[in-house]
């Protein structure tokens, strides 16, 4: 149970963060003007914008929807697993009580023996089967948020006419960014706006 529980108490932020900390490449222009004004020259040519990803991971309505689902989940599987294992250890214990006051038949043993070996194996199937569909479900998660943050981006770049959009972090690897490079604000407004779009136009059909 306990490997278990580290393994389902991580699965919640597995890949969320580790996601908002890859380098997104928007597409490139032609390094002319551009309509905000979070941008940089590098060699002349070169036009940088950064998001910040702790800004965005705390301001990004469907990315917390979906972080307290999954959380939710997974406290419903942990709880699962606990009432398992402790019905588990209640039929131990009343066999051992059994034993010990000598009121234990030999065929009594012997049937219990094998009930709690099956219940053991059967637990430990099951905590099996839900941290594998627990993993599934995360890897689906993060490849929906990256699938989200690209396709914004992408759409979003096609005026800025950036050539790099770095994520940066205060524990990253980028020492220092402009704050007159930060289109953090524009990125949360417009991901925010397009999950709205979204869940009216799942309402209205």
């Amino acid at each position: 149970m306990k490997n278990l529980s580290t393994v389902l108490s991580a699965l919640a932020l597995i890949g969320v963060l580790v996601l908002f900390g890859l380098h997104f490449s928007g597409n490139k222009g032609n390094g002319g003007g551009s309509t905000g004004s979070a941008s940089t020259v590098v060699n002349g040519n070169g036009r940088i914008a950064f998001v910040n990803i702790d800004t965005l991971e705390a301001n990004y309505t469907y990315l917390k929807n979906k972080k307290a689902e999954f959380e939710k989940r997974q406290d419903a599987v942990k709880a699962e697993l606990v009432r398992s294992q402790q019905q588990m250890d209640a039929d131990i214990a009343n066999v051992q009580r059994k034993y010990q006051a000598g009121t234990l038949t030999q065929a009594e043993g012997e049937a219990a023996q094998k009930r709690i070996a099956q219940m053991g194996q059967s637990l430990e199937t099951r905590k099996t089967a839900v941290t594998e569909q627990l993993m599934a479900e995360q890897e689906a998660f993060n490849k929906d948020l990256k699938d989200r943050l690209d396709n914004f981006l992408a759409e979003y770049n096609k005026d800025k006419h950036f050539d790099y959009i770095l994520s940066y972090a205060p524990s990253g690897s980028i020492l220092y960014a402009s704050k007159e490079l930060d289109i953090t604000q524009d990125v949360i407004k417009g991901m925010n706006s397009q999950s709205a779009n979204a869940v009216d136009t799942a309402k209205k059909k």
